[in-house]
């Protein structure tokens, strides 16, 4: 059951990747770049844990370093959209 649920974290953080892709083709805001790449990060995130835990590896920290990156793109897109310069 856990894989079944692991699985579809994954799958479904690809398609909020894709949504924010969207939105971004849409704009050229980096906002939705950001977003859309954070989101896939998160789906790597869970497929490496699920191929981690089939081979019983004891690194999990490194697929946790995947995780951070995504919630530091996550930051730098609110910082970046902050310090935009405002439109004429």
């Amino acid at each position: 059951m856990n894989d079944f649920l692991s699985g579809t974290v994954f799958g479904l953080c690809l398609v909020a990747g894709l949504f924010f892709l969207r939105f971004w083709r849409k704009t050229r805001d980096r906002f939705f770049a950001f977003f859309a790449a954070s989101f896939w990060l998160m789906g790597l995130h869970r497929l490496v844990l699920m191929l981690m835990r089939l081979t019983d590896s004891e690194h999990v920290v490194a697929a946790y370093l995947i995780r951070l990156l995504s919630f530091v793109l996550i930051l730098l897109a609110i910082i970046d959209k902050n310090r935009a310069a405002p439109r004429r």
